[in-house]
């Protein structure tokens, strides 16, 4: 019974002393003389608690301040950046390297999937090519993409090549690099190859020197080539 007794009282005198908290019936103590339509304000103060963690987050942000801004390199903002940064270029490094075929222009390869197209031709259509090319790709501003005759080539490496740098500098077309994805421009470029061959309903003049592709260039020669009896 006495054990229990103190126990409780310890424990009330514990929280008494977190809280800082009067009893109900001693409240007059801490009145004070403002009435509002009844309403009695006390002047309690802060509970300890609530005093004791205010002042330990003063503690640690002071010793934050000191150690980032003051103290030590090992807790620089700046060199933490730029170690995050060089982590993330070492990342993009490791996985190009992984997967070159992602990454590198050589490896670069036509696609013939259907989505793969279907995706292509809803860039031409959203990204506005037809504005020059027209939806058929005849060619209107720009050249006609459905003949075998190049300004910069006509193969999938070219074609994507010319998306993604832009066309004759002064004249030529906008640089895509930073609008698509380098997927997105494979695939567009995949689209524009599958198209060639196609009869436009008005189709624009030939225009530039590269023949692509050059098979159907040879074909055609044997083709009208004179039969020598």
């Amino acid at each position: 019974m006495n054990k229990n007794s103190e126990k409780i009282s310890g424990w009330k005198r514990f929280m008494k002393s977190m809280t800082k908290a009067h009893e109900l019936g001693t409240e007059e103590d801490i009145m004070l003389d403002h009435d509002y339509d009844g309403i009695k304000e006390l002047d309690n103060v802060l509970p300890p608690w609530w005093l004791y963690g205010f002042y330990i987050t003063i503690a640690i942000s002071i010793f934050y301040i000191f150690q980032v801004f003051y103290n030590s390199e090992e807790y620089s903002q700046s060199k933490e950046y730029e170690a995050a940064v060089a982590e993330g270029k070492a990342e993009v490094e490791a996985y190009k390297a992984a997967n070159p075929q992602l990454f590198d222009d050589a490896n670069i390869v036509a696609l013939t999937d259907e989505e793969s197209i279907a995706k292509g031709k809803e860039l031409f259509t959203s990204k506005t090519c037809f504005a020059c090319h027209l939806a058929d790709l005849g060619g209107s501003i720009g050249p006609n993409l459905t003949d075998n005759t190049w300004i910069l080539g006509g193969d999938v490496k070219s074609i994507f090549n010319t998306l993604t740098n832009g066309g004759r500098p002064g004249k030529g077309m906008i640089a895509w690099e930073s609008t698509i994805t380098r997927e997105e421009r494979i695939q567009l470029a995949s689209y524009i190859i599958s198209m060639q061959g196609t009869q436009p309903a008005a189709p624009k003049a030939a225009e530039g020197e590269i023949i692509w592709p050059v098979a159907e260039v040879v074909e055609e020669a044997v083709e009208e080539a004179p039969v020598m009896e």
